[in-house]
């Protein structure tokens, strides 16, 4: 589906790429110039609309009359806690072990904004793993090295294919993109 206004896509992240592409947009890319740093005091569950957001404002000076910025960002949530990109293959097998045989949340947030207005929202998955072996962590970790995610998985990678039991909400929230409600945000714009 196209815009009648240009859209600027504020990520560097293929996923969501792929996903704007299959859902028929066209945009232009950027790069958020922001880090990915929170109070440690938030709520976890408001951390992905906050940096979105944050994310959003450091484009800013990209915007134009007509033009739109997107910008959006994944937690993963186990027992009120973040885990976010594993900075080495010891801290993904962490995350992954920790994960295993145990369900937990995913938040994706959304944040869309233009000269005169703001749209953030997000979007909750719940995704139960199964119990997973100390192999096939390992294996899973060496192969695809998952450092670029969220808790140290993709949900359309190998360990989401043989390691998740159940998904309770959106396969492309967890993948890195509410596409139903992007596509309903957009609309507004």
């Amino acid at each position: 589906m196209s815009l009648h206004r240009p859209l600027i896509l504020g990520s560097n992240s293929p996923r969501r790429q792929f996903l704007m592409r299959e859902a028929g947009y066209r945009f232009s890319l950027a790069k958020p110039d922001s880090d990915e740093t929170f109070p440690l005091s938030m709520n976890p569950i408001e951390v992905p609309k906050y940096l979105a957001h944050k994310k959003a404002e450091s484009l800013i000076k990209l915007l134009s009359e007509d033009n739109i910025i997107m910008t959006a960002d994944t937690v993963v949530i186990l027992k009120n806690k973040i885990l976010n990109k594993p900075v080495d293959r010891t801290e993904a097998l962490e995350m992954l072990t920790q994960l295993s045989g145990q369900k937990h949340k995913v938040i994706t947030a959304v944040c869309l904004r233009d000269k005169s207005k703001v749209d953030c929202f997000d979007d909750a998955t719940d995704v139960t793993f199964r119990n997973l072996s100390a192999q096939e962590l390992e294996f899973y970790v060496d192969t695809c090295q998952p450092f670029d995610k969220a808790g140290a998985y993709g949900a359309q990678d190998w360990i989401g294919m043989i390691g998740i039991e159940k998904i309770e909400g959106s396969y492309f929230t967890v993948m890195g993109l509410p596409m139903h409600k992007v596509y309903t945000h957009l609309q507004k714009f």
